[in-house]
């Protein structure tokens, strides 16, 4: 059967299970006595060992056999569950997703796994948690478990022929003693005592390797007998200078897929029918994300054109080509609503690994931590979900490394022992809000200050002229760390900048609030979606550009006689604020009129606390548009974030005010 058609649905439904499995153990080790927790992890586990087994990834299905193996043993009362069990069954997970990962890359989803398969086996076989590591030190490896070739028709026939004659197969697995000096004869031996009870059908080395002894120490053999697999594991083990024998019942492939196929598709009927009532309605279906991506492409093209019927619509002022236009408009804009939340996805999908995070960084830390999240349903585009996991990352492993205190620390300030960490998002107008918040030592100010100061950020004179939340973004500058000492979790100076970097070329942007003493939080501002955007239209200039409105407060004119002078720069005084002129068409090198005006139009943009003043010639105005990307061999253009297509075919620029300000 061909599989590579599955092989997306597989992925899909592979990194669900896993998620499942990671979220419900994150509950079990709250409410260890809870059965039904088990169960619910027990079910992913069996469906993702079949789902692994049909499609031929036999690591996978057997490293989930294993845990399956322990999560039986759990729900059937014969091991407790505790912390060091946990551990393992979660480094157990940690392997599967990394297979499952190799598999979307491209490969086979091989991997060593033999540590933690001892681990699983030290656990079913009821080895107390304390001597579970050195379990894993001492038992002897495991052979392999699949040391066969893929047997030819006629074995196959034969295999068929004797388990329908009560004859039962086994793979057999001998391993001889490192300092076994002649192999061929003891394998001769084995041999002799196989034929006595049965009849070998295939070897792996080859007969001719092993009597030329162009093996190792182990070997495989297929052997059908109608004696039990104690019996002919006593009887090789007689043969002086053998170490280990597995023996183990062989199947063949098409009838342990058949097994687990018929397993799956059980376990699938059983939940079916139990969620019967709950699945009433259900018009879900997955959709390859490169289809949305397409047909949001088109749409793009579609505004494209909508822009420019209205243009000639409002030329040739013609009644009813104007109300034909009008409608267009409002149906593309439903349309456009429809195919976003199309590509809406919730931050869930980002949020839902940060528990499983927490947890082990807590123990690297040796801190205690309750971590709450909220909003998880909050939705963003697609293409923001991708870019935002990474920042949050690194501000979380922040805010548990310098934020946080230790439980010592924070029961001597009269602190509960336990530090909270709080994720929360939301909504509000066109943009979402992700927050970090803790009730740790918030940010030392004192200390922020030397430290800028001693890398020649800033002055001393600055810094005494700095507000609080000026003085916080100065940790988000390029080689800033205010750790007295580095650790693997953060600390090395490196992180903050690139958060802020990668926000920011989201169109986003971070603000930091922090109180000495009783926590921080960092709010994250982030537009919903990227593709298209709402701009003003200004004229430099005769050259057309686009402001992002996100970032626009308002537009005035301002005359020349109430121009200043500070700092050897223009400023205007705006609302009772000293805010800078930024001439664009000095700043984007357009060609200069030689008509002088005695007053200025300016566009007034904020980034967090900052302002400035855009001087251009004319507004034109307000309009929806579709961000283009400039491609790679314009990507560095200062102050240009990308560019569009207007009504009458003309390209515009669109500004990057966030670099403007800076």
């Amino acid at each position: 059967m061909e599989m590579n058609q599955y092989l997306e649905v597989f992925l899909d439904e592979s990194r669900e299970h896993l998620q499942a499995i990671n979220d419900h153990l994150l509950v079990l080790e709250k409410n260890p006595e809870d059965l039904s927790i088990v169960n619910e992890i027990f079910r992913s586990a069996h469906t993702l060992k079949g789902m692994s087994a049909t499609m031929g990834y036999q690591d996978l299905s057997d490293l989930t056999h294993k845990m399956e193996n322990v999560l039986d043993a759990v729900r059937n009362g014969n091991i407790i569950v505790d912390g060091p069990v946990l551990d393992v069954v979660f480094d157990s997970v940690d392997d599967l997703e990394a297979m499952v990962v190799d598999i979307a890359n491209g490969g086979n989803g091989e991997r060593d796994v033999q540590k933690v398969v001892r681990m699983l086996q030290s656990i079913e076989e009821g080895t107390a948690a304390g001597q579970l590591d050195e379990a894993a030190a001492t038992t002897a490896d495991p052979l392999p478990e699949q040391g066969l070739p893929k047997v030819d028709e006629y074995t196959s026939a034969v295999l068929r022929q004797a388990e329908e004659q009560g004859h039962i197969n086994y793979e057999v697995r001998v391993r001889l003693r490192e300092d076994c000096l002649l192999k061929s004869v003891r394998v001769f031996m084995i041999f002799e005592v196989l034929e006595q009870i049965g009849e070998v059908l295939q070897t792996n080395p080859s007969a001719e390797d092993l009597e030329n002894e162009a093996f190792e120490e182990q070997f495989t053999v297929l052997l059908t007998t109608t004696e039990p697999a104690e019996e002919v594991k006593e009887k090789i083990l007689q043969v002086s200078e053998v170490e280990q024998v597995d023996v183990s019942p062989y199947e063949l492939p098409e009838q342990k897929k058949a097994q687990e196929i018929k397993e799956v598709r059980k376990e699938e009927t059983k939940e079916e029918l139990e969620s019967e009532k709950k699945q009433i309605g259900n018009k879900t279906i997955r959709i390859n994300i490169d289809r949305l991506d397409a047909l949001m492409n088109l749409f793009e093209e579609l505004v494209i054109d909508r822009g420019r019927l209205e243009q000639i619509s409002n030329e040739m002022k013609h009644d009813e080509l104007q109300e034909t236009v009008e409608r267009m408009v409002r149906i593309s804009g439903d349309l456009q609503s429809i195919i976003l939340n199309m590509r809406m996805v919730p931050v869930e999908q980002v949020f839902n690994r940060f528990p499983r995070m927490v947890r082990q960084l807590s123990r690297d830390l040796h801190k205690e931590i309750h971590l709450s999240i909220l909003g998880a349903e909050t939705e963003l585009d697609r293409t923001v979900i991708d870019e935002i996991g990474d920042p949050l990352v690194h501000l979380i492993r922040n805010a548990l490394d310098h934020g946080i205190e230790s439980p010592e620390i924070r029961t001597a300030q009269g602190k509960p022992p336990a530090g909270s960490l709080e994720l929360k998002a939301y909504h509000s107008g066109n943009h979402v809000f992700i927050e970090i918040t803790d009730d740790g030592a918030g940010i030392n100010r004192d200390k922020v200050i030397e430290k800028a100061v001693g890398n020649r950020i800033i002055t001393r004179e600055q810094a005494e002229t700095m507000t609080d939340s000026e003085v916080f973004e100065l940790i988000m500058a390029s080689g800033f760390s205010t750790a007295d000492t580095i650790s693997d979790v953060s600390g090395r100076g490196v992180g903050l900048d690139v958060v802020k970097n990668t926000i920011e070329s989201l169109g986003g942007a971070i603000t930091i609030e922090s109180v000495s003493g009783e926590g921080s939080r960092f709010s994250i501002q982030l537009p919903l979606t990227l593709s298209i955007i709402s701009v003003m239209l200004v004229e430099v200039q005769e050259e057309k550009y686009a402001i992002p409105l996100s970032s626009i407060i308002e537009t005035a004119i301002v005359k020349k006689e109430d121009i200043l002078h500070a700092h050897n720069k223009k400023v205007i005084d705006f609302r009772g604020r000293v805010v800078p002129l930024v001439f664009l068409k000095d700043i984007l090198h357009v060609p200069e009129s030689l008509e002088e005006k005695e007053h200025y139009s300016v566009v007034i943009v904020r980034k967090g606390e900052k302002m400035a003043a855009l001087v251009v010639n004319t507004f034109i105005g307000q309009q929806e548009v579709v961000l283009k990307s400039l491609g790679e061999y314009l990507s560095g253009v200062f102050a240009i974030s990308g560019a569009t297509i207007l009504g009458d075919g003309q390209v515009a620029l669109i500004l990057d005010s966030n670099a403007l300000i800076k």
